[in-house]
């Protein structure tokens, strides 16, 4: 089969399963086990510092109830989010391993605040390795209309329009480069061959998470999907090693 994009196993906030998520150790063992992209999230601190996180505190990683948006960098470097290791900045993960592909998720609810992350990755020349998303609409219309250069995401919405409307409308409505999905919301699936077929048509990547099963991850790329995101990239590096 031939795919409009490379075919890329994404490290779900790093080897998770092996190693405290989204920590610099996390994402070199994802790549050391087979991954060629990372997917994270950011969070921003009181002083203006993006830091590699899911979570809005350091309650269930670290112990500490304090909001990431409530304290400086220099509070949150203090954490201990297992095994001794460190939540890093965005800037220090793309400083560790430049050139590979990262999707980041922006958690953060508040359009205000994208001008800063897109002034920190044009300073750092990562416009055309970074994927930017979010599931705040507002963040994801801010990302476009301050004229972030790279790509973006799909928002919840022109997800719905890829599957319910009309091929015509679908291509008016949707604006981003990537449909990062999961297999299914609630009782609507997103991995058909229909939806993944529109995908294709209209240029987009089709990637799904969160998906630890290699029996799932063949069946998608079976069906045409360009991307898998997983917590353990090393049960799936057989299988995207393999001839295709």
């Amino acid at each position: 089969m031939t795919r409009p994009h490379e075919l890329r196993l994404y490290a779900h906030r790093g080897s998770s399963a092996a190693l405290p998520e989204n920590t610099l150790e996390a994402f070199g063992q994802a790549l050391a086990d087979g991954a060629n992209a990372l997917e994270t999230d950011v969070h921003r601190t009181r002083d203006g510092r993006w830091v590699v996180c899911h979570d809005p505190d350091g309650r269930r990683t670290a112990g500490r109830p304090e909001r990431i948006a409530d304290v400086d960098l220099a509070q949150v470097e203090r954490w201990d989010v297992g095994r001794g290791l460190k939540i890093p900045t965005l800037e220090a993960l793309l400083g560790a391993f430049p050139g590979v592909p990262v999707s980041v998720d922006l958690k953060p609810a508040a359009p205000s605040r994208v001008r800063s992350i897109i002034d920190l990755l044009e300073r750092l020349g990562a416009e055309h390795r970074v994927t930017l998303a979010s599931f705040h609409p507002r963040v994801l219309a801010a990302v476009r209309r301050l004229g972030w250069p790279g790509r973006t995401a799909l928002g919840q919405l022109e997800v719905a329009a890829l599957r319910f409307l009309p091929a015509g409308f679908a291509r008016v409505l949707v604006r981003g480069h990537a449909a990062q999905v999961p297999r299914a919301s609630g009782a609507i699936r997103l991995d058909g061959p229909r939806f993944i077929a529109r995908c294709h048509r209209l240029g987009l990547r089709v990637d799904y998470w969160t998906v630890n099963d290699p029996e799932i991850a063949r069946s998608l790329i079976a069906r045409g999907a360009t991307g898998i995101m997983s917590d353990d990239p090393a049960l799936m590096a057989d299988l995207f090693a393999a001839p295709r």
